[in-house]
């Protein structure tokens, strides 16, 4: 393949590679349309912007010099309160007034407890200006005459007017912009609000719907990557009241017959009065005989049908015959060649297909007259489920053409099972008012459950697993201006390619798909009858193929609702040729190791090498696996691992700035042919350098070497690094003052210093490489530049500061666990991932780590099952006609052994009308994953000060929101409905943690690292790092245990973050996510510290305790046990400290009590405090 075709496939469409990033979307240069679409523009709400330029003064959490003040005084001999003190006079209540001057040194309290009140003063929350609430409606307007609008928002679904000078909280970015935002700007239009304000493209204008089919583009630019702004949306009618695209043919009702049967409770009941879509049709009704297949050459000289316009990829595509030319993108999902029904049909068969077969959803109702003639399969006419059946139109006596149903119900339509399910008729348990300053245990003991969807059963039933696909609203608003007036974030998170116990893999010829917006089949969709569904996205109705007919599962005919595709919510497809651009890529492992001196001084290497060895034999791959090495300090070494050789050569390129591949096919071997060789220099490996002074590191150039090795095939790139590189292209300098980690200043240096290796990896992601990268070292890395490498290709980091092989154990020991599971884990390359949702939905805004190489579709040259996404929405269009609505997540990737694959998501949600509703149904760690990486972003591209704000912001408004518009009585108190109750607690952990705190000395790293992960990791794992878990360990038992594989698992139950739930008389665990600590009280129980520790007192603990002795008592089997259940749940491996009193990482341990006051952040009584003073102006 020719170099220009491979780069046009990967966004930008002109045949040269990246240069400087992104080009700029097309379609998110036009000017917005105008209120054609249904509704008219609301100004968004944006949390992620500050109310107003804050006063001068202190800020939220001020801090002065560093002071090593105690985080807490002694321990408290009596018992804890069982709720906040309020009494008059005491230091927790008497703070300053909002925005005076106060001392920055707090009191040296970390509980809530009575203390005598001491002359430091408590550090002033910030002042938040109150300009976006008012009291009346009289006040709004005169504020919006006086206001300009807000900056565009995470649920923007219109460019905002530019009028007068932007807040502090709306700059424009500083740097480069990031990828994960689809500009959307013109010359007119300044991107106010950076990665987190980004506008959605616009819809396509009404004249983008003309009458006439585009021509088809020319060989060249039949898949360019970048869609045309008139066929960007999966919505292919005029502009109005959500008329869906009619089907290609019509039916006409012979005189006479009688009507069909109807329910009309069904939620697409035709409703009377609607113009007809599409031209009259003529003839005879469509005949419901398979069509015999075609006979004679491909090409016959009759005139070929219509060519119909892919919506989503902005080509053309012959309904009947597959292209010519390979004209699809590589790896598309979106461009098969073949559409569904239309390409030879082949029996099929399922290779692990979930055996529950027997639900009748999507079932039709009895055939309408038209269809009566025709044999129906037994069980044909049983009715459906009334939430997803699809109305069948009535016929009249005289001939009429068919009518396409509508959208959705009316509000009147609902079905009885969801209009018993309304929120308004009692007040269920997510909406219980709780007042947060009276109850004290909000946190449940065991893990917090995602909630559940309000649907009806049989929907819920299949519905997808929260684990994989998670909204932070199960309750969808219809309009976007009740979204502003609920004022929590839209969006989704995915762990696509998480590892599955049970997953149907299914092996067809024809995959099911819209003809319209390319959805595939899924249990959502409705069955019009027995050849005929709806889908769920775009309501376009599709035939359905004669193949589908057909369920091998049951070996029966004619029940197409009970195929496994319609049957469950996550789904395997092994693809067919049509999804292939060029034979799939074998699976290629390059390893680029630092050698200097620096990295031979940490002693990873070896850990290195013997770990490849000892996984050597299960990398993922088949026959054709290739594998290789390149080495570097000042100079760049290869690795001549030809079959034939007795031991392997090194070449040495010392020409940095111009770098070459001294022998390119004997560089990357394969590996079933030259294991020995690669054996030989894996162990020749660490003694080959053990005595190097090369002290300089040329990364920058050997990762340009690594990408012109790779880049014939694409593969994976693994690049260990232990220091700054300072040589050659790529260069890097420090840039962190030590003196001012703990500065009140705001944090700099969060961007990038260099855009070479955004560049070098947007490269690397144009030739389906993904560049994972381990960082080893106690030096500052500047992990912010070097990152970037595997932002943009999707790639990993792992991070192990001050990494030693003889100084930090239990890193040498998590470096051995991750590399471990690194090297075996389920691979996925030259992957892409697009996200459809229902027609009136809109997603603008990316995170986590890739490309976006067009408008919606990502660009993953490897996927792994550890690697999670999230993205924000916006409804641009009225859902009044909907009851519910859909997301699907469509994953295509080449597996390790070489098979095309699509993993496919979908997800059902409802659509409610009223704000209680949509409170109801708010997943609160959801809204707290996203809101994380949306502060992430705003910290990059704007300050860490305004993330902080922003934050805030977002649970003063959530909060003010339901106190104004859905409490129907106003009590005084800090009210929250049950579903938030924890809403304030994660706002105020993320502000303590490492990636947003203030006022502590945090190294540069470690916060860039924690900011990466926020943005990397899947929900279920980040909620970890935010909030972690403490236990109570010494007194562990059987009751309640869980039995898994013969081991007992005890379940302690979880405590709140605070000191004092510590006892000096008990041990307990605190699980951080990416490290656990076990600390023991200095009264700890003897048996506990004799039965597990196997020593005789607290004293005895050593310092760097990081394994747990294997001693045959019942208490270390349960200690051990439930440890190692607890690193079982997530893929990478946690490190273990056993901490005391008087132990240097006692801090750490300390500054993950969030409810307690630190030296520079309020506690969380202070903190509910300050959101109810903001709330109540």
């Amino acid at each position: 393949m020719s170099t220009a075709g491979f780069n046009s496939q990967n966004g930008t469409g002109t045949g040269q590679s990246y240069i400087n990033g992104p080009s700029q979307n097309p379609v998110g240069l036009q000017q917005p349309p105008g209120v054609g679409y249904g509704m008219t523009h609301q100004p968004t709400y944006n949390p992620m912007q500050s109310k107003a330029p804050l006063p001068p003064g202190p800020g939220l959490y001020p801090s002065g010099t560093y002071q090593a003040v105690p985080l807490v005084s002694a321990y408290q001999p009596g018992p804890p309160p069982t709720s906040y003190p309020a009494a008059p006079g005491q230091p927790l209540l008497s703070r300053p007034p909002m925005g005076s001057p106060a001392s920055h040194t707090p009191p040296q309290s970390a509980s809530p407890s009575p203390r005598p009140p001491t002359a430091q003063a408590t550090p002033p929350p910030p002042a938040v200006s109150s300009s976006s609430y008012y009291p009346n409606p009289q006040q709004q307007q005169q504020q919006q005459q006086q206001q300009p609008p807000l900056a565009s928002g995470w649920q923007s679904n219109t460019a905002p007017r530019h009028m007068g000078p932007p807040t502090p909280m709306s700059t424009p970015p500083h740097g480069p912009l990031t990828n994960h935002v689809n500009p959307a700007t013109n010359s007119t239009m300044p991107l106010l609000s950076g990665a987190y304000s980004s506008v959605p493209p616009p819809p396509p204008s009404a004249a983008s719907y003309g009458s006439a089919l585009p021509p088809p583009p020319t060989a060249a630019a039949a898949y360019s990557s970048a869609p045309p702004a008139n066929l960007i949306h999966s919505a292919t009618q005029p502009p109005g009241p959500g008329m869906p695209p009619t089907s290609a043919q019509g039916f006409t009702q012979p005189a006479g017959a009688a009507p069909a049967p109807m329910n009309p409770l069904t939620p697409n009941t035709y409703q009377q009065g609607r113009a007809p879509y599409g031209p009259t049709p003529t003839g005879p009704p469509q005949a419901m005989k398979p069509a015999p297949p075609p006979v004679g050459p491909l090409m016959s000289s009759a005139t070929p049908p219509p060519m119909k316009a892919d919506a989503q990829c902005g080509s053309v595509v012959n309904s009947t015959l597959p292209p010519t030319e390979p004209h699809c993108q590589e790896g598309d999902i979106e461009c098969p060649g073949t559409v569904a029904g239309n390409g030879p049909q082949a029996p099929n068969n399922y290779n692990h297909v979930d055996n529950k077969m027997g639900r009748h959803l999507g079932h039709y109702p009895s055939l309408p007259p038209g269809y009566q003639n025709t044999s129906a399969p037994h069980g044909a006419t049983s009715p459906m489920h009334p939430a997803m059946q699809a109305a069948t139109q009535p016929y009249t006596q005289a001939p009429q053409p068919y009518q396409q149903p509508p959208v959705g119900p009316g509000p009147a339509q609902l079905s009885p099972s969801l209009a018993a399910m309304s929120l308004q008729s009692s007040t269920p348990e997510a909406l219980r008012v709780v007042n947060l300053l009276q109850e004290r245990n909000l946190l449940p003991p065991t893990a917090i459950p995602a909630p559940t969807p309000c649907l009806p059963q049989d929907l819920q039933k299949v519905n997808c697993n929260p684990e994989v696909f998670r909204c932070t609203l199960t309750s969808i608003p219809q309009t976007q201006s009740l979204l502003n007036k609920a004022k929590m974030p839209l969006g989704l998170l995915l762990h696509p390619f998480k590892d599955l116990s049970q997953l149907p893999v299914v092996t067809s010829s024809t995959i099911v798909r819209c003809r319209s917006c390319r959805t595939y089949i899924n249990p959502f969709v409705s069955f019009l009858d027995q050849r005929r569904w709806k889908c769920n996205l775009c309501y376009r109705v599709n035939d359905v193929p004669e193949e589908f007919m057909y369920n091998p599962v049951s070996r029966s005919y004619g029940e197409p609702h009970k195929r496994p595709e319609v049957q469950n919510a996550t789904i395997e497809f092994i693809a067919p040729s049509e999804y292939m651009l060029r034979p799939p890529q074998p699976a290629v492992y390059l390893f680029v190791l630092d050698v200097s001196h620096n990295a031979v001084e940490t002693g990873y290497l070896n850990v290195f090498c013997q770990s490849l060895l000892d996984n050597i034999n299960t990398l993922p791959g088949d026959s054709r696996t290739k594998i290789g090495f390149i080495t570097f300090d000042s100079t760049i070494h290869f690795y001549n691992l030809q079959e034939g050789l007795s031991q392997p050569q090194m070449l040495i390129v010392s020409d940095i700035e111009d770098i070459f591949l001294p022998t390119p096919d004997s560089l990357l071997v394969n590996l079933n042919e030259c294991k020995e060789l690669v054996q030989d220099l894996l162990k020749s490996l660490p003694t080959l350098f053990q005595k190097t002074m090369e002290t300089q590191s040329a990364l920058g150039s050997a990762l340009q070497a690594a990408f012109k090795l790779l880049s014939p095939t694409g593969g994976r790139m693994s690049v260990f690094q232990t220091q700054l590189p300072n040589l050659g292209a790529g260069a890097l300098q420090s840039r962190e003052d030590p003196n001012q980690r703990a500065s009140a200043k705001d944090i700099q240096h969060l961007s990038p210093a260099t855009d070479f290796y955004k560049k070098l990896a947007l490269d690397c992601s144009g030739q389906q490489v993904a560049v994972d990268l381990f960082l080893l070292s106690a030096q500052y890395c500047d992990l912010s530049s070097l990152g970037c490498i595997s932002r943009y290709s999707a790639g990993s980091i792992y991070y192990y500061p001050s990494y030693h092989h003889q100084h930090n154990p239990s890193q040498v020991e998590c470096f051995q666990k991750d590399l471990k599971r690194y090297l075996n884990r389920k691979i996925g390359f030259e992957a892409v991932m697009r996200i459809r949702c229902t027609k009136g939905l809109s997603i603008h805004t990316f995170h986590g780590n890739f490309f976006v190489r067009s408008t919606d579709l990502l660009s993953l040259p490897n996927v792994n099952p550890d690697a999670g996404f999230a993205v924000q929405m916006s409804i641009e269009e009225n859902l009044d006609d909907m009851q519910v609505v859909s997301f699907q997540a469509a994953l295509l990737y080449t597996s390790s052994k070489g098979e095309r694959r699509i993993r496919v998501h979908t997800l059902c949600l409802p659509v409610v009308n009223s704000l209680s509703d949509i409170f109801a149904g708010a997943d609160v760690q959801a809204m707290t994953g996203l809101l994380a990486c949306m502060a992430v972003d705003r910290s990059v591209t704007a300050s860490l000060s305004d993330a902080r704000d922003a934050l805030t912001n977002a649970a003063i408004d959530s909060l003010t929101s339901y106190r104004q518009s859905v409490l129907t009585i106003q009590q005084p108190g800090m009210l929250a409905p049950a579903c938030l109750r924890l809403f304030p607690l994660f706002v105020l952990a993320l502000l303590k943690q490492k990636a947003f705190r203030t006022g502590t000395s945090t190294r540069l790293d470690d916060r860039v690292f924690s900011m990466s992960q926020l943005k990397y990791q899947p929900l279920v794992y980040s909620m970890l790092m935010i909030h972690p878990a403490l236990y109570r360990v010494d007194n562990l038992t059987d009751e309640g245990a869980l039995n898994i594989n013969d081991r007992t698992i005890p379940q302690p139950g979880m405590l709140q973050l605070s000191v004092e739930k510590l006892s000096r008389e008990g041990a307990f665990l605190m699980d951080a996510g990416m490290v656990i600590y076990l600390w023991i009280g200095r009264n700890c129980n003897p048996v506990f510290l004799s039965q597990v520790l196997g020593v005789p007192s607290s004293a005895a603990v050593p310092d760097n305790l990081y394994l747990l002795p294997e001693l045959d008592t019942a208490e270390s089997q349960r200690t051990r046990a439930f440890i190692g259940w607890l690193r079982d749940q997530r893929p990478f491996y946690p490190s273990l400290y056993v901490i005391r009193d008087e132990s240097q990482r006692k801090a750490s341990f300390m500054q993950n009590m969030i409810e307690d006051r630190t030296e520079s952040a309020l506690s969380y009584y202070e903190f509910l405090l300050h959101l109810q003073q903001q709330i109540s102006k």
